[in-house]
């Protein structure tokens, strides 16, 4: 059925065009992504509706808007700029007339999400981020499929160009496997803006960040990052729910699936319904960041080496870049080693996180130590092994500290490890150990015995 359109007025004049699908009492509103959340729903995409829909037939309204510039919302001129978007959102959410409501965003859309729940947290319950990134700049350059159709759109692109660019931006986001399904989503952005509306927007959208944001949401956050979407965005998101006090951080989804992301669906419902967001049961599997269980573990500790100093020497702008850039492809560097990056508060400049082997956690330790190397922001790394309890997003207990003191008591560029460690890895990890002796830590009673990995001869 044709969703019956409404129109907003923004404070600057603009015409918002506007829907809302079924008739709950609670309110979801989904922050316009880019080609049109209302143009998108319009033109019957599956991957648009039926996500929608079902939030909607779960008993609640689900609002949907295309943003000034974008499918049957008014075309005065080219404003993307992130000020812009937001009023649109403001505009929308007064026209509809709530009170307290609960806020999507997913990639583009993320901004305009983050910006309101900041600028009115008394409206926003619940704030869900999707495939989120808080550098636009970042998302076109690490994103190899972006960076990549990004290089062949242009506000003089001729038609038979700008179809080629957009079968292959829907190929791209299908993954090459649904070609009715392609051709349907490529119609469906080429009639949402014109070539130069879209060079337009890819401009503004590059300019976009909301680092200094992000750490001011105080409504209740859930971001997640689902793997139907592309691998690349994957430090990117991570970084956003990291840089949000007390977020949630969740992975769904099965990466080459051709079915719709259940998990992503039962998440974002119980999170917006107030139950807890890992609560993904069905055909998608639980979360894909492991679960930080009680229990033994082995713990990496890092942290930046004499950030202080570096801080005066390339000025706090550019050394705050550079930890960011840095924070994230350790991160990833220690996901694709098998561990779980801890996403709770951890003092100084550094990251912690757990493993089930230590094995893993000496091989993450070497790459994160080549990754700081290679940043010029040597770190100081410490492993150990023992026994931790969880408590929502981070792991405490005394093994913990042990690992956070073992990590201070390394040098610049170099991995300690303890005794306990050393035993467990001996003969499965591929390096040497170098015996430093027993070191009196701080805040623990007995010394302990700590080790240098080094490369085998």
């Amino acid at each position: 059925m044709e969703p019956r359109i409404q129109y907003a007025k923004t404070g600057d004049g603009v015409s918002i065009a506007l829907t809302v699908v079924g008739s709950g009492s609670e309110v979801l509103v989904a922050a316009d992504n880019m080609y049109g959340g209302l143009h998108l729903y319009k033109a019957a995409l599956p991957n648009q509706v039926w996500f929608f829909d079902e939030l909607a037939g779960r008993g609640r309204r689900v609002v949907l808007y295309d943003s000034r510039n974008v499918g049957s919302s008014e075309h005065r001129d080219t404003d993307y700029s992130d000020g812009a978007r937001l009023a649109d959102l403001e505009a929308v959410v007064d026209h509809v007339g709530v009170g307290q409501f609960s806020l999507y965003g997913r990639n583009y859309g993320c901004a305009a999400a983050t910006a309101y729940a900041v600028a009115h947290p008394d409206r926003v319950k619940r704030l869900v981020l999707l495939g989120a990134f808080a550098r636009g700049a970042d998302f076109y350059t690490a994103v190899p499929e972006i960076a990549m159709v990004t290089r062949m759109a242009g506000a003089s692109m001729p038609p038979e160009e700008a179809a080629i660019y957009y079968q292959s931006m829907a190929g791209i986001v299908s993954g090459f496997s649904d070609p009715e399904g392609a051709a349907r989503t490529a119609n469906a952005w080429r009639t949402s803006m014109s070539v130069s509306e879209l060079a337009a927007f890819r401009e503004a959208m590059r300019g976009t960040d909301i680092t200094d944001l992000l750490p001011l949401v105080s409504v209740p956050t859930l971001v997640v990052f689902s793997r139907l979407n592309m691998p690349a965005l994957l430090p990117l998101t991570r970084e956003v729910a990291r840089l949000i006090p007390r977020a949630e951080f969740l992975e769904t989804g099965e990466q080459g699936s051709q079915t719709p992301d259940l998990g992503l669906l039962d998440a974002v419902d119980a999170f917006i319904r107030g139950d807890q967001a890992a609560d993904t049961s069905g055909p998608t599997p639980a979360p894909a960041t492991p679960s930080l269980l009680s229990g033994t573990a082995v713990i990496l500790f890092l942290d930046i080496a004499d950030s202080t100093a570096l801080t005066t020497t390339l000025g706090d702008a550019a050394y705050r870049d550079k930890e960011r850039e840095l924070d994230a492809a350790l991160r990833a560097a220690i996901t694709e080693a098998g561990g779980t990056p801890v996403e709770g508060k951890v003092l100084g400049d550094g990251v912690m996180a757990v493993f089930t082997s230590a094995r893993q956690a000496i091989g993450a330790a070497v790459r994160c130590r080549d990754l700081g190397n290679e940043a010029g922001l040597p770190l100081h790394l410490g492993i150990h092994a023992g026994d931790v309890v969880r408590e929502g997003n981070n792991v405490h207990g005394g093994a913990v500290q042990v690992a956070s003191r073992v990590q201070s008591a390394a040098a610049p560029g170099e991995i300690l490890v303890s005794d306990t460690v050393r035993s467990l890895a001996r003969t499965s990890a591929g390096v040497a150990f170098e015996d430093r002796g027993e070191h009196a830590l701080k805040g623990i009673d007995e010394p302990q015995r700590l080790f240098a990995v080094r490369e085998q001869d």
